[in-house]
């Protein structure tokens, strides 16, 4: 996919040379799930039979994910609850009006999921329900949801890039959202590495240098289709005829390693940066061992050893939220809330993400 980058779109006799975050919000729910919460839990294997040796199975689960808790959402919370909670943060952060915003583009895998079931409610989109919350009247406000798997955020923020350049908006939301927690089998030791939370950014038009420069996006689907899927428990005696979120996580991993580093070089080139200039990359929090590997294999390409610091993390404690990984992580390190980790104007950032699909993109942003 090309980079829409000419300088030339004119909206309203403004031209807009890029697309700039001027706010962002988040909400990581308050019920912190510690890794203790699983050690009586009874996992089977696909073939349905119990596990060996499962007290080990908690101790190699955080040496590699590096997962020690992640938070779930309250009884009485959905997935457009957690976004619009974020959402209003990002407008408040933003300082700006919300009947202002041109487009509220909601990435979500599994819609509004109640507690207690596994039925996704997706009518109204998440994206409708969010302006409702907010109260926005402007019909020329328009909400629509973006399933695009993990990676859903980014292309959010892809897609208001090409709203925005070419004219047809001038300022959007994208958010990022997700109750995992509610679509897991519960014997499934991968259950171990879902979580709950939302992350929203507002972005704008800006005629300056800062903002999205370059971005890559693709999908394998020939033989990748089904990584990850729903299917059902691993106790066929569990809630016969319901699914859950599972996946064939050797295949995602090798996939992920050979696809994605690409998919960041690919976008480093199109915005003709020199690989020394990046000072951050934001990768989607799925599985620490996965992402070392990634930025390793990334910097392997310029012969090189990923620098230290180059890479934030929030997995430790705040799991695998799918969506809402980047954007609670990118707002997080501009809260302060990252020890380390900080952002400076002019700093180039990138963001990757690998997820369902298989889909793959990546974006090259200057703060």
């Amino acid at each position: 996919m090309n980079n829409i980058n000419d300088n030339t779109k004119i909206e309203n006799g403004r031209t807009f040379m890029n697309m700039k975050i001027i706010g962002s919000g988040s909400y990581l729910p308050d019920n912190v799930i510690n890794n203790s919460h699983f050690e009586d839990r009874i996992f089977l294997d696909e073939t349905g039979e119990p596990i060996k040796y499962p007290e080990s199975i908690i101790g190699k689960f955080k040496d590699i994910t590096g997962i020690a808790e992640r938070r779930y959402a309250s009884k009485n919370q959905v997935a457009s609850d957690l976004a619009f909670i974020a959402a209003e943060r990002a407008i408040s952060n933003a300082e700006v009006d919300k009947e202002t915003l041109d487009y509220i583009i909601v990435a979500h895998n599994y819609g509004d999921v109640q507690y207690g079931t596994t039925q996704s409610d997706t009518v109204p989109s998440l994206a409708t329900r969010v302006k409702k919350k907010l109260g926005i009247r402007n019909p020329s406000c328009i909400a629509y949801d973006l399933l695009f798997g993990c990676p859903g955020w980014n292309e959010g923020m892809i897609q208001a890039n090409s709203f925005i350049k070419s004219g047809m908006a001038k300022r959007c939301m994208v958010i990022g959202t997700e109750t995992l927690s509610r679509v897991v089998d519960p014997y499934d030791r991968d259950s171990m590495i879902y979580a709950d939370g939302a992350g929203a950014v507002i972005v704008e038009g800006t005629t300056g240098e800062a903002g999205l420069l370059s971005f890559e996006s693709a999908t394998y689907a020939y033989d990748e289709a089904d990584y990850l899927y729903f299917g059902s428990s691993f106790n066929s005696q569990h809630q016969e005829g319901t699914r859950y979120i599972k996946m064939k996580g050797r295949k995602i991993y090798e996939f992920a390693l050979n696809k994605v580093p690409l998919a960041m070089q690919v976008c480093v080139e199109k915005a003709n940066l020199d690989v020394t200039s990046i000072k951050k990359i934001l990768i989607h929090q799925a599985n620490e061992k996965m992402d070392e590997a990634i930025i390793s294999r990334f910097y392997g390409l310029y012969h090189m050893q990923a620098p230290k610091g180059i890479m934030p993390m929030s997995i430790h404690k705040f799991g695998n939220s799918s969506v809402a990984t980047i954007p609670t992580l990118y707002d997080l390190i501009i809260q302060g809330k990252i020890e380390d980790h900080s952002l400076e104007k002019g700093d180039i950032i990138l963001f990757a993400s690998v997820g369902a699909g298989m889909n793959i993109n990546a974006f090259t942003y200057k703060f």
